[in-house]
């Protein structure tokens, strides 16, 4: 077969273009590390990185948003652990308040001091994170979720608690359940002294001695005094059923007194025709217990009401208290969330950054072995067309 010079010499150009432009492409490719330079190199191994960039950067979006949220709970944590200590200090002076060596002045001064530490509870309810975000506001956005007027403290936020996410913790807590949700009295039953005792009785805040005989009625106890022997008797009335439950029982100072499922020790020397009044528990907020706290340390009429009000005060602040601790360790829990949160979305990351490179990454040694076989090919197929191109027929005429 006979070959053309002219179509020898095209041929051979031809090679010599693909083997430089192979050889420039490789050469491209070993300078930016990539196996896939752009997506016609690889449009599989194209896709698969770029899904691995999209989920990169999203991953890294979800952890800045997760960076304020622990901010925000750290900060809640925190806030609800300064509220422990206002109370813990307001209980050492209802305490101290009940010391017999302090009379009504001394009284009314500690009454100012729990005033100041109530204002500070308050502050505490209301307090935002860095972004002006309360930290108790709960479902809603209110700026101030607690507003503090004549007839008490309520709550302008929407009850409810975020849940947490696989990829985020909620920044804010519920403060209804938080300062809204203390139990009256010893959370099953309150006891209070009748208004119009004039004797000196009081009471402990009382126990449950048996939960299937509580009925969770209200009653009313009725103290009678012999005038002639000086005994002291009293009747107990369920006032929700209008029936009588013990008739004519001794009164003992110091002693238990038990009925449906209930007990409570009455002290002092009850007055002929004073009362106790016991209703069920029921919810009041963590506010009206400090309130009621200071006006019983302050306006107490005489040691028996004194001892009564603080009883309940201490049980309340008790439970206030409880309430607080309880939400300050969900708050750890949710940051101890958030840390194991962060440890797996940097797995993730780590993940789809192996991805990504298996998908474009080149293999230096390859490519530059390849690099240098390209190179050697181009050099012999330079060498061999600088040979090629002078042989002619004409070269030998003459």
């Amino acid at each position: 077969m006979r070959v053309g010079t002219a179509n020898s010499y095209d041929s051979t150009i031809s090679n010599l273009n693909t083997r430089q432009g192979d050889l420039v492409d490789l050469q491209e490719k070993l300078s930016a590390g990539k196996r896939v330079v752009r997506a016609s190199d690889d449009p599989t191994g194209a896709a698969q990185a770029e899904r691995a960039m999209t989920r990169t950067d999203r991953i890294e979006v979800e952890q800045r948003a997760l960076n304020l949220q622990r901010n925000a709970m750290a900060a809640a944590e925190a806030t609800l652990g300064d509220a422990n200590s206002v109370l813990q200090t307001l209980r050492d002076l209802v305490i101290a308040a009940g010391d017999g060596i302090y009379n009504p002045v001394n009284r009314s001064s500690i009454a100012s001091q729990m005033r100041g530490l109530r204002d500070q509870l308050f502050a505490l309810s209301n307090r935002l994170d860095t972004n002006g975000v309360p930290l108790f506001g709960g479902l809603a956005s209110a700026l101030e979720p607690f507003t503090d007027l004549v007839a008490g403290v309520s709550f302008n936020g929407l009850s409810g608690q975020r849940a947490a996410s696989t990829v985020a913790i909620p920044s804010v807590l519920d403060g209804q359940a938080i300062w809204m949700n203390v139990p009256s009295g010893n959370g099953v039953f309150n006891i209070a002294l009748g208004g119009a005792n004039g004797g000196r009785l009081w009471t402990d805040t009382g126990q449950v001695l048996s939960p299937t005989a509580l009925t969770g009625n209200d009653y009313t106890l009725s103290f009678s005094v012999n005038a002639a022997t000086g005994a002291t008797t009293y009747d107990i009335v369920n006032a929700s059923t209008a029936t009588t439950v013990a008739a004519g029982q001794a009164y003992v100072d110091g002693q238990d007194i038990a009925f449906d499922g209930l007990s409570f020790t009455a002290h002092g020397a009850p007055a002929d025709g004073d009362t106790l009044q016991l209703t069920a528990s029921t919810r009041t907020d963590l506010f009206a217990v400090v309130d009621a706290a200071i006006a019983g340390v302050d306006g107490a009429g005489n040691d028996a009401a004194l001892s009564q009000a603080i009883a309940l005060a201490l049980t309340e602040i008790d439970a206030g208290m409880d309430r607080l601790q309880s939400a300050r360790g969900f708050a750890g829990d949710l940051l101890n969330r958030a840390d194991n949160i962060d440890n797996r979305q940097e797995a993730k990351v780590l993940q789809l950054a192996a991805d990504r490179s298996r998908a474009e990454d080149m293999d230096m040694v390859q490519g530059i072995s390849d690099f240098q076989n390209q190179q050697t090919g181009y050099d012999a197929a330079l060498r061999t067309y600088a040979q090629v191109q002078r042989l002619s027929l004409f070269n030998y005429l003459g």
